[in-house]
């Protein structure tokens, strides 16, 4: 009788464990809660995929270099340096120190993500690199390269008034040429052809924006790209630097006491931790004199280019 009952009970703990256990058809609410979570997560994962693959350098303290998540596109003389300058204020910001040409210039983006990711500076876990070419913005090739990179990418992009940024193109290159003992033609005679502004300009053409942003826009939402206004920035930084720091997700670190007015050089410097410093002597320089008719002729061009702009981004800039 014993040994029939252990057989009994041997064959149903046998049946017990040859049974496959229940599983639920769909997530508990637990479960729902660490799916919802996981694919928020690979959201974020998943815009900066290349730099997941992107072997980089560690140093001892902590840092790291990678691929930038906050890139300033441009425009050339719209005042991307004195940005990337004020944004280094902040102690969440690691700047690279110069244009990488990364996305516009072949020869440098056939060396690939790997080498891109070694022209950024060390930063810690918690910090945003940033780095700025003006060059970018008015590229064909960037913004698609960029997406591929990370389509979830802060863009940054500086404007001034486009005749002020005509004039500051053409004071560079006259510098330019000037420093290297070779002459160059009167702004007069570069701007007007026969009578009428020159389309053959190219500094002309990099100040139609609405075109360049049309590009960008097929790329990136506009959520995604913050439009700094370079000539208030220019005037009164602090705003501008406060809306920065609001569309980065930056702690508000930058303060009054980070700028003062140098009486001298024209322009606000910045101050940091006593420090004082101020952009490069080539920055400000003073615009050539320009004939009153050829300014409202260039005024007047651009009225509906920067009306084409403004509809664009949803806002408007106090530009003639």
């Amino acid at each position: 009788m014993r040994t029939y009952v252990m057989a009994a009970c041997l064959l149903g703990l046998f049946l017990f464990v040859s049974q496959p256990l229940s599983v639920p058809s769909r997530p508990t609410v637990n479960d729902e809660a660490v799916v919802s979570s996981k694919t928020a997560d690979d959201e974020q994962l998943r815009a900066p995929s290349i730099q997941n693959e992107t072997q980089t350098a560690v140093h001892p303290n902590g840092t790291s270099q990678h691929l930038p998540q906050t890139i300033i596109i441009g425009v050339r003389k719209g005042g991307t340096r004195a940005l990337i300058e004020m944004l280094s204020l902040h102690p969440s910001i690691a700047a690279a120190e110069s244009e990488v040409h990364f996305f516009d210039l072949e020869d440098h983006f056939e060396k690939g993500f790997q080498w891109y990711a070694s022209q950024m500076p060390f930063s810690y876990p918690h910090q945003i690199t940033v780095e700025k070419t003006p060059a970018y913005f008015t590229s064909s090739k960037v913004p698609e390269r960029i997406h591929k990179m990370n389509p979830a990418i802060r863009l940054l992009l500086i404007l001034r008034d486009p005749t002020e940024r005509i004039l500051s193109d053409y004071t560079q290159v006259f510098y330019n040429h000037m420093h290297k003992n070779k002459l160059y033609q009167p702004i007069e005679t570069v701007i007007i052809k026969n009578g009428d502004i020159s389309m053959d300009y190219k500094a002309l053409n990099r100040s139609l924006y609405y075109i360049h942003m049309q590009n960008w826009l097929k790329y990136f939402p506009l959520s995604h790209i913050h439009v700094v206004d370079g000539d208030m920035l220019i005037k009164d930084p602090l705003p501008e630097m406060k809306r920065v720091e609001k569309f980065l997700n930056l702690s508000p670190q930058i303060n009054a006491s980070n700028f003062y007015f140098n009486q001298t050089k024209g322009f606000y410097c910045l101050r940091d931790h006593g420090r004082e410093r101020c952009l490069h002597e080539s920055k400000g320089r003073a615009h050539p004199q320009v004939a009153s008719p050829i300014l409202e002729k260039l005024y007047h061009f651009f009225h509906e280019p920067n009306k084409k702009f403004f509809e664009l981004i949803d806002r408007t800039f106090n530009w003639h």
